[in-house]
This record gives structure tokens, sequence and C-alpha cells, in this order.
């Protein structure tokens, strides 16, 4: 059995100042994700996560922005987070990763990730292609 693929998608648009339609500086999404980024270096689980920046979450009054997601577990959105807030993001994607369905309540959350909920999205099902039907079919026995 292989084992399921985590995501932290961190907003790198968050916090930008913009300045003639164009963003100027360093946002503070991007600090954010290149504080997690550096802190993962040492993390346990740095090889079971995929830190990814994303250009835009759509939470923009919301800044900084993280998501954590894996197959077959509820998907998290955080916002309001502060940009020091890296280390508790990380001890929050420990404790999603050891939840089989990735369920945080809300007392066993750091501090930061208590009030920060924007949104608890629930699991996809597996999708089940009409090829993989077909192929099930095939296989079974008295074929």
């Amino acid at each position: 059995m292989t084992e399921k693929q985590h995501n932290l998608f961190v907003c790198t648009t968050c916090g930008s100042q913009w300045q003639d339609g164009k963003r100027v500086g360093e946002s503070s999404g991007q600090k954010l994700l290149q504080e997690l980024q550096q802190l993962a270096q040492d993390w346990e689980l740095q090889h079971q996560f995929s830190i990814q920046g994303v250009e835009c979450m759509s939470a923009c009054s919301h800044s900084c922005v993280i998501a954590f997601a894996a197959e077959a577990k509820l998907t998290y959105l955080f916002g309001n987070l502060p940009v020091d807030s890296a280390s508790a993001v990380l001890e929050c994607a420990s404790q999603y990763y050891r939840k089989s369905d990735g369920l945080l309540p809300w007392a066993e959350r750091p501090e930061p990730l208590k009030k920060g909920i924007l949104a608890k999205i629930p699991a996809l099902k597996k999708i089940v292609t009409t090829t993989e039907i077909r192929q099930e079919e095939a296989n079974a026995p008295g074929k």
C-alpha cells in the first residue's frame, strides 16, 4: 500500500502591497511560505508533505491563508494567520497527518489555528471511472 501524499498549500498573494496594478516587494504569504520551507528541513514529516505556494486562494481579506489536503481526508482552509506562525502550522500539519480522516478538533489545534479556520471541506470519495468499472467486470470471476 502506498502512503497518501499530504499537501500544505500557502497563498503567496496574501498580504501583498500593490502599486499601479503590480505587486511590490514580498508578500506576507511569501514570507510565511519561506519560513515553512526553512522549518520543514528539520521536520520529521518533510517527505510526507508537499509544501506548495499557490498564487491566490481567494481569501484575500483573511491574509495569511493556508490549506491542508490529502486523499480521503477533510480539507482545511485557515486564514488570518500571523507571518510568524510557521511552527504552529507544521505542528497542526503533523496532527492532520496522524488522523486517518484528517479531523482537527478545535481544542487540539495550536492557538493560531483555533480562530483562523475558514472552511472544513468534506473528503472526496474515490471516483470510479467507466474504464475502472470495465476492468473490474473483465477481471470478475466467471469471465
